[in-house]
């Protein structure tokens, strides 16, 4: 009986293994799909985690798109090996960035309330200043994208609507045509992004 649940918890440590591997390789080729995954498995626990140190939805929204970004330009590098769980690389690199933050507004009174397990990262290590010039590039892009195109990513990236939600939302006939829109917001986003910000590739 202990050889058999040893063998199914080593096939279920394979298939998270083997998920995780999938997703990594999903983002490295800018899945969209891969980023809703990471977005609904692991934005519970930094929202937890932000909540709980003095910070709003908001705070925890930001921290977590900052965090993918980072993630993402990570796992371009052709020789970057993530030696973690997908989950405790976005909950660290949340933890290091609002530690940050808090520390800038003078609200760090030397302890934080951890929920999960991190590791010690560096702002170096991160690219933490790059990466805020590149979201500050990013909110400039989206500000001067307009409507219906802001609120329409907004609610399938940030608010995790699905294309059926959004379609009814906005009056779009049906998923497909919404799905036919995004598509055309996000080719206007990145153009808007790159004449803001040539010097990085999307």
């Amino acid at each position: 009986m202990a050889k058999f649940l040893l063998s199914i918890k080593a096939q279920m440590n394979e298939a998270l293994q083997h998920s995780e591997a999938d997703i990594i390789s999903a983002l490295r080729q800018g899945d969209s799909k891969a980023l809703e995954i990471i977005y609904k498995q692991h934005y519970p626990a930094v929202l937890h985690f932000i909540i709980q140190n003095n910070g709003t939805d908001q705070d925890a929204k930001d921290l977590y798109q900052e965090a993918v970004i980072i993630l993402y330009e990570k796992l371009r590098q052709e020789h970057f090996l993530l030696t973690c769980q997908i989950k405790t690389f976005l909950y660290s690199v949340c933890r290091k960035l609002w530690l940050k933050r808090l520390r800038e507004k003078g609200k760090y009174f030397g302890k934080l309330e951890d929920f999960e397990s991190f590791l010690p990262l560096e702002e170096d290590e991160l690219g933490i200043e790059e990466n805020e010039q590149k979201l500050g590039a990013m909110a400039t892009a989206m500000e001067q994208l307009g409507e219906p195109c802001r609120t329409l990513l907004k609610d399938f990236y940030i608010s995790g609507l699905t294309m059926q939600d959004i379609a009814e939302k906005m009056g779009y006939t049906n998923a497909d045509n919404a799905k036919n829109q995004k598509y055309k917001c996000l080719v206007r986003l990145k153009k808007l992004f790159f004449e803001k910000y040539k010097k990085f590739e999307v």
